[in-house]
């Protein structure tokens, strides 16, 4: 059996190889001793995540920072980077989401079963929680590339025997209970996680925080390290997803010091965290060498919340592979060899022939609105512009800013025929996400009979990767700054499928009007009122969609091809996690 070293690539022959060892529970095998060591005992980036979206049946996950991280893993396997991840295991998921007739949304929890996945490993770690040792297990899932690569992720647990009921629930629900919970989860993240990471002896370079969530693991290294704050910076890189102050987890030091246990004095805490809360972005920038934001619009906005700090940037990808669809992979394998592993190889999307694209997306299509209507009993129109919206519910994101005026929607209409999809969930306790929703379910029944519109419930990666490549457009109506990146408009890109967009996050960076997609709104560096800043934005809207989209798409076929094309050569060649990863890489990890 033909297999492939980790480390270098190399085939190998697994009944003939020397090289042989047993690493996390799976036996692994190597071209030479130097290989071999080299993987066993070589240095590791250790990259911590609240979630992680790996598979859509295992719901460890509630979004794009979840998403985000999967993809890092998967590029990293591919590109071989020696990396290890860790995240909680959220027993019963994030929420199920039932939808009413009228459009409330109801949550359950979503049972599954690891075994199914992983490997629960017999090492365990343990921490002090509200005075109490906690017992910390861990399952290990491998995502192996066909590059060789391999990259474990380990799920940390408290479901273990010897722990009270209480304390066995904290990684139950991901995001779920009050502060103390949250807070709690933080602590088995980042001080379990390290701890974990010692138990299994894994020899760690770096300590790479994806977000703040993680971010306790300084005062476990602080605490190693004679509380020597450079050692710990040396070692720690920071990513942060959030463009706003108030997003930031804070919490206050009563709280910390009935929960946590740390051998880190106060005036530590405060020096590094914040003097009235214990803000977890604040401890992570202080106590990391390498600190970035995931778009270059995000960095500055980071660098004005946080001046003094040398915030960097390294704009968000996707995982080329992961999000094209079968019918485009196809296409791309027969066109752009070696594309999956060398996305900036879509550059040369114009070797594909205009039909063989339309081909292509007609059959995404397709695929989509099947799912749709086995999903929700709506027939909709495969020769209809398909407008996409699908994320998060959340009231910033704006969902339903395509309503603002129906009479102009109904006019813009009657222009070529127009059809929406929408999909998303809302955080249990967000209810104006949830009033986005039921809002959304309004007007569906209000245009009925003459827009066609869906909301399909229990928003899912597998429900993604359809709508992404299966819609002509993808619609964006973030309300700036709010967006520090996006990812799903890099996902539609690599599927042909063109961003319709407000200029927010990541798309400063990939729109080219006209040639790429086109903007809703001003650029945000006008300096205009919010009252002026919407109603330019729902004025664009609405008028590209009447004389610009819609005359494209049902009279110039061939120009909206070229788009198409626009989209994978211009966008998805550079929008994509391998790139992402090999800047880490240099920049970072290095």
């Amino acid at each position: 059996m033909l297999i492939k070293d980790p480390v270098c690539g190399m085939p190998l022959d697994q009944s003939t190889t020397q090289f042989t060892a047993n690493f996390l529970s799976k036996q692994y095998y190597f071209d030479s001793e130097y290989c071999m060591n080299s993987f066993i005992e070589g240095t590791k980036i250790a990259y911590f995540s609240m979630e992680i979206g790996i598979n859509s049946a295992m719901p460890t996950y509630s979004g794009g920072l979840g998403v985000l991280a999967g993809d890092v893993i998967r590029s990293s396997a591919d590109l071989r980077i020696p990396l290890v991840a860790l995240t909680l295991l959220s027993k019963k998921g994030y929420l199920k989401q039932k939808l009413t007739p009228d459009g409330w949304q109801m949550e359950y929890p979503e049972e599954w079963d690891p075994s199914k996945f992983m490997k629960l490993l017999p090492e365990t770690a343990t921490v002090k929680i509200s005075g109490r040792d906690v017992r910390i297990g861990v399952w290990v899932y491998e995502q192996d590339s066909l590059t060789g690569g391999t990259i474990p992720v380990l799920f940390l647990t408290t479901d273990v025997e010897g722990n009270t009921q209480e304390d066995r629930e904290i990684t139950d629900f991901l995001y779920g209970g009050d502060e103390k919970y949250r807070l709690k989860q933080e602590i088995v993240l980042g001080i379990g996680g390290l701890r974990i990471l010692e138990a299994l002896k894994i020899n760690v370079k770096k300590y790479h925080m994806n977000e703040g969530h993680s971010s306790l693991l300084t005062l476990e290294l602080l605490k190693n390290n004679d509380l020597n704050p450079d050692k710990v910076k040396n070692r720690c890189v920071f990513t942060t997803h959030t463009p706003v102050a108030a997003a930031f987890d804070k919490f206050s030091y009563d709280l910390l010091s009935e929960v946590l246990e740390t051998e880190v004095p106060e005036k530590n805490l405060k020096e590094y965290g914040g003097s009235d809360k214990l803000n977890m972005t604040l401890l992570a920038l202080n106590l990391s060498k390498y600190t970035n934001g995931v778009t270059e619009a995000h960095m500055e906005y980071s660098r004005k919340l946080f001046p003094g700090y040398h915030i960097q940037e390294i704009t968000n990808g996707v995982h080329s592979y992961t999000w094209t669809c079968s019918h485009f992979r196809k296409l791309f394998d027969k066109c752009i060899p070696r594309w999956a592993n060398e996305p900036e190889l879509l550059v040369r999307v114009d070797t594909v022939p205009d039909e063989d694209l339309w081909e292509a997306h007609m059959k995404a299509k397709q695929d989509l609105l099947d799912f749709v209507q086995t999903s929700s009993g709506l027939q909709m129109d495969t020769n209809a512009l398909t407008l996409g919206f699908a994320r998060r519910a959340t009231e910033y994101k704006r969902a339903a800013m395509i309503f603002s005026d129906i009479e102009k929607l109904k006019e813009v209409n009657s222009q070529g025929k127009i059809q929406f999809i929408f999909a998303g969930k809302a955080h249990p306790k967000d209810e104006q996400g949830k009033n986005l929703i039921k809002e959304i379910y309004e007007f569906k029944d209000q245009l009925k009979g003459e827009i066609e519109i869906v909301y399909l419930e229990n928003y899912n990666m597998e429900m993604a990767g359809k709508l992404t490549s299966g819609v002509d457009v993808w619609l964006n109506t973030p309300m700036p700054p709010m967006e520090a990146s996006g990812t799903s408009g890099m996902k539609a890109a690599h599927n042909g499928v063109i961003n319709f967009s407000v200029l927010d996050g990541w798309w400063i960076e990939g729109c080219v009007e006209g040639l790429t997609g086109w903007a809703i709104g001003p650029s945000p560096d006008q300096v205009i009122s919010d009252e002026q800043r919407r109603k330019r934005e729902i004025t664009d809207l609405y008028n590209k969609l009447e004389y610009i989209l819609i005359p494209k798409f049902y009279q110039e076929r061939d120009s909206w091809i070229g788009l198409m094309r626009n989209s994978i050569g211009k966008v998805a060649y550079y929008f994509n996690t391998h790139r992402m990863m090999r800047r880490y890489a240099t920049d970072a990890y290095l």
